[in-house]
């Protein structure tokens, strides 16, 4: 294993993590990074533990409300405290929003990886999808705090992440869009995208962990593997923090803005 092809891993992990968090599509960037890198990384045991590095990062900045939501929630059921009912509502809809993605992503998430997997183009039309939902969106302003969300709101952004197992559909963006147009305030739509991706994203990882133990070139991939996973983490973590105040701005268009160039610059050149 050269230098050259060790540098090439930690900057897939850093552009996995860094894109992990915002509406412009982790896997779509994996998926061209490899192509113009010149790299063919075969079977889903990278793109796994770059997930799973993005999972940890995830749960450490969102750890506060993690926390708060297991304690209310318990207290609600144990003892029916008001004050912990609007939390209990709140873990049910993220339940019930991750049902139907959960479901595609166990029964179909290899056919649908593997059908993508080398779909550069498919990629660069799916990020221009991406950048026009991002932009009808750009102006909203929701009301709806976190226990003001409904079961509509909750099935319907479910339904809504079955569109990122699609690689070029961000998965942030496939839960905020939907999210924002029903009114969802611009920190309560994030904060219910990200706390629904952990259990989401801690399925696929325990589903397919014997994946990344069987795969047959982790002896020889190892070190490129750990320091990807590594960048991955730190990456996701600072783009987290970093998109957390683009959204209380209402800045999206600037992503919007960015999916349309590198999708018809794709189109173009791949």
């Amino acid at each position: 294993m050269d230098f050259l092809m060790l540098i090439k891993y930690i900057l897939l992990g850093l552009l996995q993590g860094f894109t992990e968090p915002i509406p412009v599509s982790s896997s779509g960037h994996l998926v061209l990074a490899q192509h113009f890198l010149g790299l063919n990384i075969e079977g889903f045991s990278f793109e796994l533990l770059m997930n799973a590095g993005s999972l940890i990062a995830v749960l450490l900045v969102y750890k506060n409300d993690i926390f708060r939501l297991a304690v209310n929630g318990l207290s609600y059921v144990t003892s029916k405290n008001e004050k912990g009912k609007a939390d209990f509502r709140f873990i049910i809809y993220l339940i019930i929003a991750t049902i139907p993605a959960g479901v595609i992503g166990v029964l179909f998430d290899d056919e649908i990886s593997a059908f993508f997997k080398d779909g550069v183009r498919i990629t660069a039309v799916t990020l221009l999808i991406t950048g026009l939902a991002l932009f009808l969106i750009r102006n909203l302003r929701g009301r709806k705090n976190d226990g003001e969300i409904r079961l509509r709101d909750a099935v319907i952004i479910g339904l809504s992440q079955m569109v990122a197992l699609v690689p070029g559909i961000s998965r942030s963006g496939a839960t905020i869009v939907p999210a924002m147009a029903l009114g969802l305030k611009s920190e309560t739509a994030l904060r219910f995208s990200f706390l629904l991706y952990i259990p989401v994203s801690l399925g696929g990882t325990i589903l397919s962990i014997t994946d990344i133990f069987h795969d047959p070139r982790l002896g020889e991939l190892f070190l490129p593997y750990l320091f990807a996973f590594i960048a991955s983490i730190i990456a996701t973590y600072f783009s987290l923090r970093w998109f957390m105040n683009i959204m209380a701005k209402g800045n999206l268009v600037y992503f919007s803005i960015y999916c349309f160039v590198i999708g018809i610059a794709v189109l173009i050149f791949a």
